[in-house]
């Protein structure tokens, strides 16, 4: 369907959970609006974590599928991947990937409320492009992979690459986001941290996702530029093995990678002056 529509240049619209598409309802133009229903499409509809010994396939219990199998599978590479549908909720009541990814499930933990988590699905957090999402600053500081599948074919694009600008990605009219890939956990360093106007069920004000593993630092924020964002300049000095004495010396560095803006929720001073005082107190914390 996605490749006839597209060579019509027609827009189609997949949704999986809805949470986003359903809540912007009311404001959206109708016609000519057409929506993909993805929702009973059993396959994506998975969670395969592939281990020393043996492969964890957790069905989408939110989507009406086997909760629980486990296969073994001797020789597959230790990667975790959420198939399309997978929800907030399948993270988190997992223990085996709340152990071996702990972001995934405070970043689920934080996105709504249980009717978000049960419903709305970390594709769909990916492909709505908001740059106030909440699941994609800790995918992204676990280097996670995007598969997008086609009548043409599969291709794997690195979530940090996925997004071109404002709601806007390198995904195609005719390609679906079918699973997100996670390299195996290799982290000494871990942490997220939202700012809402309130403790639970905000959208957010400012986010940071901090990581360290063989790689170097990762260091991702949102709600301070058109996309959820890698800040690389400070990355780079802090994979230099640069101290810094005070926020201020933070600030300075993210102005290379975030443009927070005033809006309804904040102003982009209160964004760049938490931002940097976050993330130089949790640096503090790690020295």
């Amino acid at each position: 369907m996605l490749a006839e529509s597209a060579g019509r240049r027609e827009v189609v619209t997949p949704i999986a959970g809805g949470t986003d598409v359903m809540v912007s309802w009311h404001h959206r133009e109708k016609n000519g609006l057409t929506l993909l229903d993805l929702s009973r499409v059993r396959e994506l509809a998975v969670m395969n974590w592939n281990v020393v010994g043996g492969c964890f396939d957790q069905g989408s219990g939110g989507m009406g599928v086997p909760s629980f199998d486990l296969r073994r599978d001797a020789g597959a590479s230790p990667w975790l991947e959420l198939g399309g549908l997978t929800t907030y909720w399948d993270v988190m009541q997992s223990r085996e990937a709340a152990a071996a990814y702990p972001l995934l499930g405070e970043a689920a933990r934080q996105v709504g409320a249980v009717q978000i988590q049960t419903r709305g699905t970390w594709a769909g957090n990916i492909g709505n492009g908001s740059p106030a999402a909440d699941g994609v600053p800790v995918l992204m500081a676990y280097d996670a992979r995007v598969v997008l599948a086609s009548v043409r074919g599969r291709r794997e694009v690195r979530l940090d690459e996925f997004y071109t600008g404002y709601r806007t990605s390198v995904r195609a009219a005719d390609e679906l986001i079918v699973a997100i890939r996670l390299p195996p956990p290799a982290w000494d360093v871990q942490w997220f941290h939202k700012v809402g106007a309130r403790r639970a069920q905000a959208i957010t004000k400012v986010g940071v996702a901090l990581s360290h593993g063989a790689n170097g630092w990762r260091v991702v924020a949102n709600s301070v530029a058109p996309t959820v964002v890698r800040c690389r300049a400070l990355e780079a000095s802090l994979d230099a093995g640069r101290t810094f004495t005070g926020p201020p010396d933070i600030e300075s560095l993210l102005t290379a990678d975030i443009s927070p803006i005033d809006d309804m929720r904040s102003t982009a001073a209160y964004r760049r002056r938490v931002l940097a005082r976050l993330i130089f107190f949790r640096l503090a914390e790690c020295a």
